[in-house]
């Protein structure tokens, strides 16, 4: 890109190629782009909401209606766009539940303050009202929040993440184990409670029904025994986990062995084995009779293994040993030299089942497990991810619900009050910020809207009766939309509910990011590199089809 002195010679700023938009053309670009993902995610907002088919360049098909799953397996070009992604992640990875709202809410921010833009109103002020209205609806979220009651609370939240995710009629039951595995792991940190989802281990498997999913005690690894004559059963398990390898270790540099005789060579074989042998010696003295090995296991090491009547596993994933070690009480031990009694893990029964058509090891029975599993069944590869998807979101926000101890009403009841209390709040702020206020009060309303839209109902007669059902009475702030009946209802009554931080942060990442986008006047975009010739070396380019390949036609 070229700019003159006016002498007509130019001065070469950019490289050639460069694209760049500026001001206004720029700013309705990046808007564009981003009410674009915004739009590609709004039907399937809700328990009516619609699901998308995903097909990839593979062929792979995913078949889902959650917001963040769309949007990662979406191969998104515009850098305004990606912006808008990373909220449905951040969303995802804060709360698990929510990533649609927040998407949808940043794309109607953006769609106001375009508006205003055409008003004439500075970027800058429109970012600042957005700032100062976010700040004020968590304000009013946290007074209309109330505390979960028990149980049953974080129950009816998990049914609430539930509703129109594709489980059928299974939601109940999934619900209530999503609270029992929430209850499992939760640990007291520093006087707070702590729910650490990761440490719930989700094991898919095809075959059975949806109602065939179970919560196991204990975990769920994907391997079976190392050795057919191992036994299938051990009670009173006492397990060795380790992360080094039980074979001949590989010299660390280059080394030769000459051997000038038979015997020398019987002698090396022989000092093998004894090697190999005392690894299980060590294991024994230490009184294992379970081994879970992250790393290779030798075919003699497994044959004596097997004589001694211990079960073992190899190669297993590093997260795995993590989660044996929290569920058992053991340590992973990186030196077999070092093991002691003290670092073996205790579990009543290790066992190998069948689980459809593969062998699963089962560890059962432990006293305090900090890690458990969830086996997952389904009829069809696409159910079964779909579940998994259910489940993560329903764990995550058992967890925040009992992390934070709020909850807020759902049905689109927290966007209105919000909405109307904003247009209040508008007035008593002066300047021009207060034209943003009120386009955030008017964008909160896009969640019921859009609820009703996707419900087959008429949105504007529904925003309309729940503006009236909000008239400062006891109990409206929680009166939301009945997708049944399109009647506002008392959404704590019907058992809608969300966690209030599922909320908060849907409102605080789609600010951010909205004044983020609002605030770039131009974009310089660089010219990509062409790419070689089917990916090829330099040099190769050359060969048409299989022409350089004499003899293979």
């Amino acid at each position: 890109m070229a700019y003159s002195l006016g002498q007509g010679q130019p001065i070469i700023v950019l490289k050639e190629g460069t694209e760049r938009t500026k001001n206004r053309e720029a700013q309705a670009n990046n808007i564009a782009a981003a009410r674009a993902i915004a739009d590609a995610v709004r039907s399937t907002l809700g328990p009516k909401g619609m699901d998308k088919m995903l097909v990839d360049s593979l062929g792979d098909v995913v078949i889902t209606n959650d917001g963040v799953t769309i949007l990662k397996e979406i191969d998104v070009q515009h850098p305004a766009a990606k912006m808008i992604v990373e909220v449905a992640k951040t969303q995802d990875s804060e709360c698990g539940d929510g990533t649609t709202t927040s998407v949808v809410l940043s794309g109607e921010l953006l769609k106001k303050a375009e508006q205003l833009i055409e008003s004439n109103v500075h970027p800058t002020i429109i970012a600042n009202g957005y700032r100062l209205a976010a700040a004020e609806a968590v304000k009013i979220l946290d007074r209309t929040a109330v505390e979960i009651k028990g149980d049953e609370g974080l129950f009816k939240v998990a049914m609430t993440a539930m509703t129109g995710k594709s489980v059928g009629g299974d939601g109940k039951a999934l619900s209530e184990l999503s609270v029992k595995a929430a209850k499992a792991v939760a640990e007291e940190r520093d006087g707070k409670l702590s729910v650490d989802v990761d440490n719930i281990k989700v094991e898919k498997k095809t075959g059975g029904s949806i109602s065939d999913t179970e919560l196991i005690n204990g975990l769920i690894i994907d391997k079976e025994k190392v050795h057919p004559r191992m036994p299938r059963t051990v009670n009173k398990a006492k397990i060795a986990i380790l992360s080094s390898a039980l074979e001949i270790k590989k010299t660390e540099v280059e080394a030769k062995i000459q051997i000038r005789d038979p015997a020398s060579m019987q002698r090396f074989l022989d000092e093998e084995e004894n090697t190999l042998k005392g690894m299980v010696e060590k294991i024994k003295a230490v009184g294992a009779n379970v081994v879970f090995c992250q790393k290779g296991m030798d075919d003699l090491v497994q044959h004596y293994l097997a004589k001694a009547g211990i079960y073992a596993c190899r190669r297993l994933k590093e997260s795995d040993m993590e989660k044996v070690a929290k569920a058992t009480g053991g340590n992973v031990v990186g030196n077999l030299d070092s093991i002691t009694e003290a670092d073996l893990g205790c579990a009543d029964v290790v066992e190998e089942r069948k689980v459809g058509e593969e062998w699963m090891t089962f560890i059962t029975g432990c006293a305090s497990p900090k890690a458990i599993s969830i086996i997952v069944r389904g009829g069809t590869e696409h159910v079964i991810d779909e579940v998994e998807r259910a489940l993560h979101d329903a764990l995550r926000v058992v967890g925040v619900a009992m992390e934070d101890g709020k909850i807020v009403a759902g049905g689109g009841a927290p966007e209105i009050e919000m909405s109307l209390k904003l247009n209040d709040y508008a007035s008593a702020v002066g300047g021009r910020e207060q034209l943003a206020i009120r386009a955030f009060a008017e964008a909160l309303e896009v969640i019921p809207w859009a609820l009703a839209e996707n419900a087959g109902l008429d949105p504007i007669d529904v925003v309309i009766q729940l503006k009236n059902a909000h008239n400062g009475e006891k109990n409206s702030a929680y009166m939301g939309l009945d997708l049944n009946t399109g009647n506002p209802v008392n959404m704590l009554e019907q058992d809608v509910i969300e966690p209030l931080r599922v909320k908060i942060q849907a409102i605080e990442s789609a600010t951010e990011v909205a004044g983020m986008v609002l605030r770039i006047d131009d974009v310089i975009a660089s010219r990509k590199a062409p790419p070689s010739a089917g990916g090829m070396p330099p040099g190769m380019g050359g060969m048409g089809g299989m022409g350089g390949m004499p003899g293979m036609m």
